[in-house]
C-alpha cells in the first residue's frame, strides 16, 4: 500500500476533528441550546450504521472503492463550506449529518483499501497505520481551532471567529479531495479480492491499534468495523445470554457517554470557557486516550479483562458530574481550567481501557459462528446508543446541566455493574480466562 494516499485521507481528518467541535460551538453561537446539541449528535450517530453498511457492500457489488471514498470526502467537504451560510439551527443540523454519513461511509471502504493487494500478516499492521494518519489528522484539526480561535478572538468577535474557522476546514477537505484524486488506489474491479472479508479481516481490525482521538472525543459515530458479515437472523438464532446481557450493559454506558458529551460545548460556553479553552480541553482529551491505548493493550493480554473493564467505567461514571461541579464552583478561571484539564484527561484515559476491553469482551462472549456478526452489531449498537443518549443528555441539560452529567455518570455506573454481572455469571458458569 502505498502511503501517498493517506495523506488525502489525514486531510480530510484534519476537517473531520475541527468540524466535530465548531460545529456545536457554532450552534450555540446561533442560539442553540442542549436540545439542539442532543439532536444535532443524534442525528450524526444515527446515521452512521446505515452508511457504512451501505458502503461497504456497494463497493463489494461495483468494486468501486476509490469512487466512493472521493464521493463521501466530497460530501464532507461540501457539508463543512455550507454551515457558515446558515444562520438556522435547522438547516446545520441536516448538513452536520451529512458530514459524519460521509465520514461512516468512507471508514469501511477505506479500510478495505489499506488491506487489498497486501499479505494477510500485514492487514494488522496496515490498519493501524490508517488509524494512525485518521488519528494525527484529527487531533490536528482540534489544536488548528484552539489556535485559530486564540489568535482570532483578540480581533474578531465570537460568532465571527467560528464562522470563518470553517474555510480552513472546508479548505483541508477539497485538498483530500485533490490529493484523493492523484493517489487513491485505482478500483479492482468487483470480485478480484473476495478474500479480504469474513472473519480474517475483521480479525485484523481488533489486533490494530483501531481507537484514537476521534473515538475519544467524539463518540457517536460508528468504529472502524466490517459490517458486510451482518446476518441478522442467524446472529438472534445463537444468541446467548452471557452476550445479551453485555450488550445491555454497552448500551448503557455508551448511551451515558453521550448524554456528557452532546450538550457538553453548551456547558463550557455557558460556565465561561472560550472557544479556545473548549478546544483545548477536548485536545487534552483525546490526547490522554491516544497516550494510553498501547498500554491498555498491553494490560488487556494479561489482566483480567472485565474487571478491567469494570474499573474504568466507574472511574469515568465519577468523572462526569464531576465537570458539572467543577464548572459551578470556578467555571473558566485559571483553577477551573487546570481542574477541567485534569477531568478530561481522567475521561480520556478510561476511554483507552473501555475501547480497547469492550471488542474483548465481545469477542470472548460471542460463539465462534457469531463472532464477526456480534462485533458489528456492537459497533452499531454504539452508534443506537449513542443517538438516545445524545436527545437525553440535551433534554436534562436544558433543565440542569448537573442533572444531565449526574444522569449520564449513572447510566455509565449502570453498565459497569451489569458487566459485573456478567463477569460473575462467567466465573460461576465456566473459568474466567485471562
Amino acid at each position: 500500500m502505498a502511503e501517498r494516499w493517506l495523506y488525502g485521507w489525514g486531510l480530510g481528518s484534519v476537517a473531520l476533528g475541527g468540524a466535530s467541535l465548531v460545529v456545536p460551538l457554532y450552534v450555540v453561537e446561533l442560539g442553540g441550546g442542549p436540545v439542539a446539541l442532543g439532536v444535532l449528535a443524534a442525528v450524526a450517530a444515527v446515521v452512521g450504521v446505515p452508511a457504512a453498511l451501505g458502503a461497504g457492500r456497494f463497493a463489494d457489488r461495483t468494486g468501486k472503492r476509490r469512487v466512493v471514498v472521493l464521493a463521501m470526502l466530497a460530501l464532507a467537504a461540501v457539508g463543512i463550506a455550507v454551515i457558515p451560510l446558515t444562520d438556522r439551527v435547522r438547516p446545520v443540523i441536516v448538513a452536520n449529518g451529512a458530514i459524519w454519513f460521509a465520514f461512516a461511509a468512507a471508514t469501511p471502504v477505506l479500510t478495505l483499501l489499506a488491506v487489498v493487494d497486501v499479505p494477510e500478516s500485514a492487514w494488522s499492521e496496515r490498519i493501524a497505520l490508517l488509524n494512525q494518519y485518521q488519528g494525527v489528522g484529527w487531533a490536528l484539526g482540534l489544536l488548528l481551532g484552539a489556535v485559530w480561535t486564540s489568535v482570532g478572538g483578540q480581533f474578531l468577535p465570537t460568532e465571527t471567529l467560528i464562522r470563518w474557522l470553517f474555510v480552513p476546514l472546508a479548505i483541508a477537505a477539497v485538498l483530500g479531495v485533490a490529493l484523493g484524486v492523484r493517489t487513491l488506489p485505482a478500483d479492482p474491479g468487483p470480485g478480484s479480492d473476495g478474500e479480504v472479508s469474513g472473519t480474517r479481516l475483521r480479525r485484523a481490525i481488533r489486533a490494530a491499534d483501531r481507537f484514537s482521538v476521534r473515538s475519544a472525543t467524539f463518540p457517536f459515530t460508528v468504529g472502524r468495523a466490517d459490517f458486510r458479515g451482518l446476518h441478522p437472523r442467524r446472529f438472534v438464532e445463537r444468541f446467548t445470554p452471557v452476550l445479551a446481557l453485555y450488550f445491555a450493559a454497552v448500551f448503557c454506558f455508551f448511551a451515558g457517554f453521550a448524554a456528557f458529551f452532546a450538550p457538553l460545548p453548551a456547558f463550557l460556553t455557558a460556565v465561561g470557557f472560550d472557544s479556545d479553552g473548549v478546544f483545548a480541553l477536548y485536545l487534552i482529551n483525546g490526547l490522554a486516550a491516544a497516550a494510553l491505548f498501547g498500554t491498555a493493550g498491553r494490560l488487556t493480554a494479561d489482566r483480567d479483562v472485565a474487571l478491567l473493564q469494570i474499573a474504568s467505567l466507574s472511574t469515568r461514571a465519577i468523572a462526569l458530574p464531576v465537570v458539572a461541579l467543577v464548572g459551578a464552583l470556578w467555571g473558566a478561571t485559571a483553577l477551573g481550567f487546570g481542574a477541567a484539564a485534569v477531568v478530561f484527561a481522567v475521561i480520556g484515559l478510561t476511554w483507552a481501557v473501555i475501547a480497547v476491553t469492550g471488542g474483548t469482551l465481545v469477542a470472548r462472549f460471542a460463539p465462534l459462528s457469531i463472532r464477526g456478526e456480534a462485533l458489528g452489531t456492537y459497533a452499531a449498537l454504539g452508534a443506537l446508543a449513542g443517538g438516545v443518549g445524545s436527545v437525553v443528555g440535551g433534554w436534562l441539560a436544558a433543565l440542569s446541566y448537573a442533572v444531565a452529567f449526574g444522569a449520564a455518570g449513572g447510566l455509565v455506573l449502570l453498565g459497569a455493574a451489569i458487566v459485573f454481572l456478567v463477569r460473575r455469571y462467567t466465573v460461576v458458569e465456566t473459568p474466567f480466562q485471562q
